[in-house]
């Protein structure tokens, strides 16, 4: 099963994200914060990533950097974020996003990116 990993300090939209995923099938580990998401994906890295930009301590901008540093540089990474500027958006592909969905999103878009997304990484 397509393992994805969900960190978002949102407890509504990581909610919703874990739950539209895991209805399509995929197995979801959701995380409120980036150091609890960056020690799962050290531990046991996903398919996937979703994270999002703006979390207290870790942001996602710096579970990216790890991931993009370490021996699984490959995973594919959506960052999720309020930030709609195109610099935001310019700074999180930069860094090695994959795709970046902006807030509010349809969780009917984000399915379809993260399949897109995983089909090209297969």
């Amino acid at each position: 099963m397509t393992r994805v990993l969900v960190a978002e300090d949102d407890a509504d939209i990581r909610d919703l994200v874990a739950f539209k995923l895991g209805q399509a099938g995929y197995a979801i580990e959701a995380f409120a914060d980036g150091a609890s998401a960056w020690e799962a994906f050290e531990r046991n890295p996903p398919q996937l990533a979703v994270l999002d930009v703006m979390m207290p301590g870790l942001s996602g901008l710096d579970v990216l950097r790890r991931i993009r540093d370490s021996a699984h540089a490959s995973v594919p990474v959506l960052l999720l974020s309020a930030k709609s500027r195109d610099t935001d958006v310019d700074t999180g592909f930069a860094v090695g996003a994959d795709d970046y969905v902006i807030k509010p999103f349809s969780a009917r878009e984000l399915l379809h990116r993260v399949n897109g997304m995983l089909a090209r990484s297969r």
